[in-house]
């Protein structure tokens, strides 16, 4: 008798933690940041079929992450490929810090970008630099994710 009330017990408790696990929930913002740099991919566009657009960095900085070289790696094939192509490097930084300190960390993060690009092969007449700094958001919200998201700089072609 008291080895069914175990076994019922044992059940009980197996059961109920089945039904707390299909319950459980992940956080989306803590498995996207990493290191204060947004890695997810909603935001990405493509500058060409597998080549990302835009790079990220971390809060008050223009250096570029492993995987931010690596999309420009990729960028700077794609390009040494259409070499009748020309390019602005768009630099963008959060919400937080003056006018003037976001243009001047946008133009850092957006020569960053140029900087790398010419190390593998773009000629530098092809590219061009602006900065935005916070005045074109991503994402318009007021916190770590969003501003995560608007740490950046994007290459586009150029008109």
């Amino acid at each position: 008798m008291n080895l069914v009330k175990i076994f019922k017990n044992v059940l009980l408790v197996t059961l109920a933690c089945l039904v707390l696990s299909a319950c459980a929930t992940q956080k989306k913002s803590t498995s996207q940041l990493q290191g204060d740099v947004y890695t997810g991919t909603d935001t990405v566009e493509y500058l060409a079929s597998g080549v990302p657009d835009r790079v990220f960095f971390a809060t008050n900085e223009s250096i570029l992450t492993t995987k931010s070289r690596d999309t420009l790696r990729k960028q700077a094939a794609w390009m040494r490929k259409n070499s009748d192509l020309t390019f602005v490097i768009e630099g963008h930084a959060d919400e937080r810090g003056t006018r003037e300190y976001n243009l001047a960390l946008g133009e850092r993060r957006a020569n960053a970008a140029k900087d790398y690009l010419m190390t593998y092969g773009v000629a530098g007449n092809r590219l061009s630099v602006i900065s935005y700094g916070k005045e074109r958001p991503v994402d318009s919200g007021s916190n770590p994710l969003s501003w995560s998201k608007n740490r950046r700089s994007v290459t586009v072609k150029a008109n």
